[in-house]
């Protein structure tokens, strides 16, 4: 069975399509016809967006469907072909995805990540911390702003990340706005995808904007970037304060080489 999801790049603004299938093994994706196993996904961007690299191709904003996949426990099972060099935006969330991951309806397999040992790592103002013991995911944002709650978590159930966390939209105050338009960035969007923190209104179409919203949003990031290696992890917890794609990623290579992370013998 196949599911096809077109739309358009939040960056990029091209048309894109992405076909989602069944098949025996660990997720891969199909760049160029050839299918690669996340493990053999390099790491070419992080900037607003994870971008996933083979070779000289490139793949972006990969983190809302990885997140569904995170989310629903799709960690076997699935191939994701993508044709061309970004995946849609669509609903600014990862509830989209969900609904294709529902229609072909893979069973849940454990993540290949693990947390071995509690303990910290800082990257810049960002900090992760890595707890032996129950699962879970939890973020803490802070934008000195009273209209943005600052936490948001999630413990691991599939129906609470599709009805909570996966309709939590992308966001952007309206002082970044110039700044992204002088780099051509986020300029092709549908209002009702995303959110615009103004000095004096929320901009939100569509569904009304939650105070938790935006950290929601960041700890779907979060588990969309803790997928590319296997996660979120089994055996223990992840907290991240200030989280961001670049954070991230450097903190799980911290993690992994100072054994805090390690991957499950298959």
């Amino acid at each position: 069975m196949t599911v096809s999801i077109e739309g358009v790049g939040l960056h990029g603004g091209w048309k894109v399509r992405v076909l989602l299938g069944t098949r025996p093994g660990p997720v891969v994706m199909v760049i160029g016809g050839q299918a690669f196993a996340l493990a053999e996904l390099g790491l070419a961007g992080v900037e607003r967006a994870t971008t996933v690299r083979v070779g000289e191709t490139t793949v972006g904003t990969v983190e809302h469907l990885f997140a569904a996949c995170a989310g629903m426990g799709v960690h076997e099972g699935l191939t994701i072909a993508v044709l061309g060099d970004e995946l849609p935006l669509l609903d600014g969330g990862a509830a989209r995805w969900c609904e294709a991951l529902d229609e072909l309806g893979i069973a849940p397999s454990p993540p290949r990540l693990e947390v071995l040992a509690d303990g910290e790592v800082r990257v810049g103002r960002s900090r992760y911390a890595f707890a032996r013991g129950q699962r879970g995911v939890t973020v803490r944002v802070d934008y000195d702003d009273p209209r943005v709650s600052p936490d948001a978590s999630w413990s691991g159930d599939a129906a609470d990340f599709r009805e909570r966390i996966a309709p939590a939209r992308t966001f952007a105050f309206a002082r970044e706005l110039g700044m992204l338009a002088e780099q051509n960035l986020a300029s092709h969007v549908t209002p009702e995808s995303v959110i615009v923190l103004a000095d004096d209104a929320v901009h939100a179409a569509g569904r009304r904007y939650e105070p938790d919203e935006p950290a929601r949003h960041k700890l779907l990031d979060l588990m969309g970037d803790l997928f590319l290696y296997g996660g979120p992890p089994a055996g223990g917890s992840v907290h991240a304060d200030r989280p961001g794609h670049a954070a991230t990623h450097e903190a799980v290579r911290v993690a992994l080489e100072r054994g805090l992370l390690g991957l499950l013998s298959s």
